[in-house]
């Protein structure tokens, strides 16, 4: 099997770390959740007994498959740029410049909420001019890409830290909170007047958000002198994260007053009426303890951005790297080797998104990674037939159990949570998500015109259609991926109709986030489908006779 030849080790003169597993269980840890902060808007949307329910279930049905995709995914090929190598090895350089596109823009897009976030928590403690808030922010970005740019040993040495006082922090709740236990935590099961549909569209969002990414520590691949331990880590990693909510969240349920599950938020127990995991702390060991905690909220939103710079400044690197982004983007330190570039640009992008509202931000950024985790299972199957499962087990490398069957509850579920997560978010996000995917495409034919892709290293491998100046099969592929989404948009209008105006009963001024034209973007998801996904046969049927004329020249 030959592993090397993938990816761009060795090519871009990255530099290789003596990583351990537990460096990456802690590196992971950052990625997916740093501390349970966001459950918190889960319990009033969904209901305390549903929101335990869901943070026990999506373990099981969403993480635990996830981490498998990507430990097998990671240990067949273990190089730079992760979901981006894996989809273009399955599927050819159109495909995976949508899974490397979706994955980098969405860390480019919301990377700026952590540093908000931990402007926000450092107000609570320090009042602080707007002024002074800016350069609280630009220090923190200033701090963290200087520790990226010293290479991922660093950014492990950093996340070990950091997790160590996040862990022992929730740890502390979920302690005090059972020793304290008075109330039924799982009661109510549900919001009053909530169906159970109304209860897990509340809270299966959040859920989806709070186990997301695992696919991020491999795009570090490539650095890593040993990426087999990436596999392992990640397997360690996935019941580390998911205690972290379950059991604080358990604990300030059952030992906070009945009732106050109403009150629960992301700022909640620094004062007033609302309630957070730092209220199981005031309320039983004293109020020093909500500012103790408040700490250990920045630290949490530190660590993640920290390995969200190194993993999400990875992506254009590896893209630069196959022609497919501006060359100037693969530049490597010397002394270090890092892709400093990379690195640069994220931090830069930062410092300007770091300013500005995110709802409309995190609505695109929120389809981009539920779009990277459909793609994902449907690679891993691919690659199973273009590499056998037998020759991997021989040499030694994890597959996940089970056989067949296995597999299909590994890809199975991702998908099927994904697209549920895709349509139950709204009207709103589903249309903007079509959008914003659509962006992929657009930039690949520019990027490919522009750059040339994997055909300037590799004529012969990678042979352009005279006619398209595109790869072999990209224009069927344009085509496949305009029918795809004609077809979403249009079946997706269906469930769109019923869940939030028939079922849900909405009226003209439910509609907040686009005033009253809700019904109207039903009709142009109904109509534009259909026809998107005829102008999508029309390009599969010109680029098959395009590609037929061009092999018979040949």
């Amino acid at each position: 099997m030959e592993q090397q030849r993938i990816g761009t080790d060795g090519v871009a003169g990255l530099k290789k770390y003596d990583v351990k597993v537990a460096g990456i269980v802690f590196m992971l840890y950052c990625l997916v959740g740093a501390g349970a902060f966001g459950i918190e808007e889960m319990i009033p949307e969904a209901g305390p007994g549903m929101t335990l329910v869901l943070l026990i279930i999506f373990p099981i049905i969403w993480a635990y498959p996830i981490s498998n995709l990507v430990a097998e995914c990671g240990a067949v090929l273990p190089s730079e740029g992760g979901v981006y190598v894996w989809v273009k090895e399955a599927f050819g350089e159109f495909w995976g410049f949508q899974a490397g596109w979706w994955g980098t823009v969405s860390t480019y897009i919301t990377n700026g909420v952590y540093v908000a976030l931990v402007a926000d928590y450092v107000s609570q403690m320090i009042p602080m001019s707007e002024l002074a808030v800016h350069a609280l922010k630009i220090g923190m970005i200033l701090i963290f890409t200087i520790i990226n740019l010293m290479g991922v040993k660093e950014v492990e040495k950093v996340s070990t830290v950091l997790s160590i006082l996040i862990v022992l922090a929730f740890a502390l709740v979920a302690i005090v909170g059972l020793i304290n236990w008075n109330t039924n935590p799982i009661e109510p099961m549900m919001p009053e007047g909530y169906s159970l549909i109304d209860s897990i569209g509340g809270g299966i969002c959040i859920c989806v958000w709070m186990y997301c990414g695992y696919e991020c520590i491999s795009n570090m691949a490539g650095e890593v002198k040993n990426p087999q331990v990436i596999p392992k880590g990640l397997l360690l990693a996935m019941p580390l994260v998911a205690l972290t909510y379950v059991l604080p969240t358990l604990g300030g349920l059952a030992s906070l007053p009945a009732g106050s599950w109403e009150n629960w938020t992301t700022d909640g127990g620094f004062g007033g009426d609302k309630v957070g995991y730092a209220t199981v702390l005031t309320a039983n060991l004293g109020e020093a303890w909500g500012y103790i905690f408040l700490v250990i909220a920045v630290i949490s939103q530190c660590a993640i951005f920290n390995t969200y710079l190194a993993s999400g400044s990875r992506g254009f690197f590896v893209l630069a790297d196959d022609h497919l982004c501006p060359k100037f983007l693969v530049k490597v330190s010397k002394k270090k080797g890092v892709p400093y570039v990379g690195i640069l640009s994220l931090a830069i992008v930062t410092v300007i998104l770091a300013q500005s509202d995110f709802t409309t931000l995190v609505m695109t950024e929120v389809v981009f990674i539920l779009a990277l985790y459909i793609i994902l299972p449907i690679a891993v199957i691919k690659l199973r037939k273009k590499y056998p499962v037998e020759e991997r087990k021989r040499q030694g490398l994890f597959v996940m159990p089970g056989g067949n069957a296995g597999l299909v509850f590994y890809a199975g579920f991702p998908i099927v949570i994904a697209i549920i997560a895709l349509l139950i978010n709204g009207t709103d996000y589903f249309f903007m998500g079509l959008l914003a995917t659509a962006t992929g495409p657009v930039v690949y034919l520019i990027f490919k015109w522009i750059y040339g892709g994997m055909h300037k290293t590799d004529p012969e491998g990678h042979p352009l259609n005279s006619k398209t100046k595109l790869a072999f099969g990209d224009t069927i592929r344009i085509g496949v991926y305009l029918v795809i989404m004609g077809m979403f948009g249009f079946l997706g209008q269906f469930w769109l109709r019923w869940y939030e105006i028939d079922y849900g009963e909405w009226g003209p001024g439910d509609y907040d986030r686009f005033g009253q034209i809700i019904p109207q973007i039903m009709d142009i998801l109904k109509w534009g489908g259909l026809i998107l996904a005829a102008v999508g046969i029309i390009v599969i049927l010109i680029g098959r006779k395009i590609e037929s004329k061009e092999n018979m020249l040949k």
